[in-house]
């Protein structure tokens, strides 16, 4: 089918899907399904065209090289990226809890100090009207009134 279109146009041949144009020869041959690219026997890469008359095989192959080649490196800068979040989120909470945990350390300390200063007024004042016993004597006697 694609051999009728030989000798006539580019354009005519590529209709055809399946088609391979080779300029040297003005041919239109069936493009090799069995290998990825034509042979150098069948067609040079740089006279061949297929899917548009306006590209050669060649120029086609290096462009889909460049955008597969800048699809993986971005893909790479992406993930490389993401690793580098990812660790400086991990870091952040450490840094967070650390703080957390030395404000709580405070407010305890904070709380102790307060519990012993309330201790020592209510001794002072249990000591005022006589209800602690001095711990110099702790076997005073327990008067009745």
């Amino acid at each position: 089918a694609c051999s009728e279109f030989s000798q006539r146009s580019c354009e005519e041949c590529l209709r055809n899907v399946s088609c391979l144009w080779c300029y040297t020869n003005n041919t239109c041959i069936d493009y090799p399904v069995r290998s990825v690219l034509p042979p150098s026997s069948l067609c040079s890469l740089s006279n061949a065209r297929w899917g548009v008359c306006w590209i050669n095989f060649e120029a086609l192959i290096i462009a889909i090289a460049v955008v597969a080649g800048l699809i993986l490196v971005s893909i790479a800068v992406c993930c490389c990226y993401c690793c580098y979040c990812r660790k400086r989120s991990r870091s952040r909470p450490d840094e967070e809890e650390e703080r957390l945990a030395r404000k709580r350390e405070e407010r305890r300390l904070q709380s102790l100090q307060r519990k012993h200063e309330r201790k020592v007024k209510h001794d002072e004042i249990r000591r005022k009207y006589g209800l602690l016993q001095d711990s110099d004597n702790p076997y005073s006697r327990f008067e009745n009134e």
